[in-house]
């Protein structure tokens, strides 16, 4: 019997791996002949860098860098030495979980640090990039990490507009000639699932900027500085695409990406599931297990589990999901790919009790070893 694990972290208990690791051990004492092999999994966001470093035997790269407010903080990236692919969070530089409510301006927060992350890379000589860029606190269209990256952005005058969101209105003229050059041989690939154009009503400052500071008397004033920005971008490069899908993302930082970087906006499941090459280990497998902490009608609307119920029946594995919670709506998963799924909660207990990873690592091991009992 072969049977491949690939089960999201149940955050604040367990981590991919050990949510993973807790499957097999279940299945082995029922079936310890079986063949079990244990993949991480993540969708992009947040975790993503860890399960990667965890699961594929990647190395943590510490740094400082310039925060969201210009202040120095710490973060790290992952390191993934067979493929020569650094794995970052852009919220780890310029994340909305590293302000106060209080602190929330996004005329001022920038992305220079998510840019110092990528310069570090690139002077180690890493030249593939797997980046998540959900939870951002900017709105600066990603003009702070093309600075970081040797990008300069002028007014009028010929001064330096600055950076957030602020300095978008003022950009007049784009230099590119003093960027790293190194970025030419570089590939981005960007976990991106949001669909939102630069500018407009669906546009980056209308939908996501009220969570990160923005009001109903400073939209008009910020996105009307997007446009000014991608008209001196398609000034510079000589290609409009403010409309593409997925540019809005992180308050623009998708649209850096695709225009000055030749980044890839790639849904995030699909694009950790390639990372991981879970495909390469689904053929002839019998069942595939996957999960995630709480199961429920969104789950079938593109989540982890189901992206990884729709690869594995390409091979015609049979998919168990477990989890911690399970909603009355969750039936949508079984026609999304997943035969069943099961709550690895045994009995009656508190949340704080049942997210404690010594019992969420129990649980999840003695519900998954009574099902294997029944083949």
């Amino acid at each position: 019997m072969k049977i491949v694990i690939a089960i999201d972290s149940f955050k604040g208990s367990m981590t991919s791996m050990e949510a993973g690791f807790a499957a097999k051990e279940g299945i082995l004492r029922s079936k310890p002949e079986a063949e079990v092999i244990v993949m991480p999994l993540a969708d992009g966001g947040e975790g993503t860098t860890d399960a990667l470093i965890e699961g594929l035997g990647g190395e943590k790269i510490n740094l400082t860098v310039t925060g969201p407010l210009h202040k120095p903080i710490n973060t790290y990236y992952g390191y993934l030495k067979e493929s020569n692919t650094a794995v970052m969070e852009m919220a780890g530089a310029a994340g909305i979980i590293l302000l106060s409510e209080e602190e929330k301006d996004p005329f001022q927060t920038t992305t220079y640090g998510v840019g110092e992350m990528i310069k570090d890379a690139v002077h180690k000589g890493i030249r593939n990039f797997i980046i998540g860029i959900g939870g951002s606190a900017t709105n600066d269209g990603g003009i702070g990490m093309l600075k970081a990256l040797g990008y300069t952005f002028f007014d009028k005058d010929g001064n330096d507009v600055g950076e957030g969101g602020q300095a978008l209105a003022k950009i007049a003229l784009i230099k590119t000639d003093q960027a790293l050059t190194a970025l030419t041989d570089c590939h981005f690939k960007i976990a991106c699932d949001v669909n939102n154009p630069l500018c407009g009503p669906n546009g980056a400052t209308y939908i996501y900027g009220p969570q990160k500071g923005v009001t109903d008397e400073t939209k008009d004033i910020l996105d009307t500085g997007m446009g000014t920005y991608a008209d001196a971008v398609a000034a510079t490069i000589g290609k409009d695409n403010r409309t593409t899908a997925g540019v809005g993302a992180a308050g623009g930082l998708g649209f850096a990406f695709l225009n000055f970087l030749n980044g890839e906006l790639i849904p995030g499941i699909e694009l950790i599931l390639d990372a991981i090459k879970l495909e390469d280990f689904l053929p002839h497998s019998d069942f595939v297990i996957t999960g995630e902490g709480r199961l429920d009608h969104q789950t079938a609307m593109g989540k982890v589990p189901v992206g990884v119920a729709k690869l594995a029946k390409r091979y015609n594995a049979r998919v168990l999901a477990f989890a911690g919670g399970i909603t009355k709506d969750a039936g949508a998963c079984n026609n999304a790919g997943i035969d069943a799924f099961f709550p690895i909660v045994r009995g009656v207990t508190t949340l704080e009790e049942a997210m404690k990873p010594e019992h969420a690592k129990e649980n999840m091991a003695a519900a998954v070893e009574q099902v294997f009992r029944l083949f």
